[in-house]
């Protein structure tokens, strides 16, 4: 069970004390989390505090298809009594040419680059019809859920998603948690499945780097969600520009971990590790896995977006 940190009113689980512990001179860097502006459910100044208490150095808020989470999170550095560094960032929704579900981490990216603001929003309107669509299958089967159930699990301006459906489930007790929300119900192959408005890949990370950022595969290899994109069209996304792969990623077990390295060798990519952290969402503890000081050095030269905080 990890330790917790209590702030603004709520409970933000982290990585138990034993593994808290740093070597002399070590640095702690976590490039994937999540707040309650998308599908966590710690506040971003929630997640910056427990950043400091997990002993992070560098901390990357990548809300899905939202910047709404930045200027909170970058307030509440000021509070810390240890220096934790936040890079901006968002989990961009994005899709295969086959139709296969991807995300892409956008780090440093400037937010009034028009191109790429606009496929966001584009994403994020596009969730709630979705949304609607998903219920009305599931009530087809006799669920008694509703969209107004979904609606009461969202913060304020929060980016809608499948989490909080889940969390709905869980709230009129259908599933016990959202694992099994997904592990039952909601995954990408799921007969309840339905997609919403994803921009292609290959022209999400042309516009990652277009507005200054580094683009990162988000758990390339999590074959649990739904089909994965094979090897060939991350050479596509290589070619497009992509920076790096996450491969310490706790959907991903050692052999994928083994391949994926492989892969990021054959191809000249960088390889990140990260928590994916949604607070009491899901059992990732943040700063689970994490990015070697080396890379992420490597990854920061090449930002012109936005600065580090």
């Amino acid at each position: 069970m990890g330790a917790s940190c209590q702030q603004a009113g709520g409970e933000v689980r982290v990585l138990p004390k034993s593994l808290q512990e740093r070597e002399v001179g070590q640095v702690r860097i976590d490039l994937h989390t999540h707040s309650n502006s998308s599908d966590g459910t710690a506040s971003p100044t929630q997640l910056v505090h427990a950043a400091e208490v997990a002993h992070l150095d560098v901390i990357a808020l990548t809300d899905h298809d939202t910047y709404a989470g930045w200027e909170e999170a970058a307030g509440a550095l000021s509070e810390l009594s240890a220096p934790v560094k936040l890079v901006r960032g968002v989990e961009m929704s994005c899709r295969s040419l086959e139709g296969i579900s991807l995300h892409m981490l956008g780090l440093l990216v400037d937010p009034g680059y028009k191109a790429l603001s606009e496929a966001l929003e584009q994403s994020r309107d596009d969730r709630i019809p979705r949304m609607k669509a998903i219920i009305k299958k599931m009530q087809d089967e006799g669920f008694d859920i509703s969209f107004s159930d979904v609606e009461a699990q969202l913060s304020d301006g929060a980016t809608l998603g499948r989490p909080h459906l889940a969390d709905a489930l869980v709230a009129k007790q259908i599933v016990p948690d959202r694992d099994s929300a997904f592990r039952d119900f909601l995954h990408n192959d799921s007969r309840f499945y339905v997609g919403h408005f994803a921009s292609d890949a290959l022209d999400g990370v042309r516009l990652i780097k277009a507005a200054g950022g580094i683009a990162i595969f988000a758990h390339p290899g999590a074959a649990k969600r739904g089909s994965v994109v094979s090897p060939e069209f991350i050479a596509e996304l290589a070619n497009a520009g992509l920076d790096a792969l996450e491969v310490d990623h706790r959907d991903h077990d050692e052999k994928t971990r083994q391949d994926l390295r492989a892969l990021a060798a054959e191809l000249g990519l960088l390889t990140t590790g990260s928590s994916d952290f949604h607070g009491t969402g899901k059992m990732n503890e943040l700063g689970e896995n994490l990015t070697a000081p080396e890379v992420w050095d490597q990854l920061h030269s090449r930002a012109t977006g936005i600065p580090v905080l």
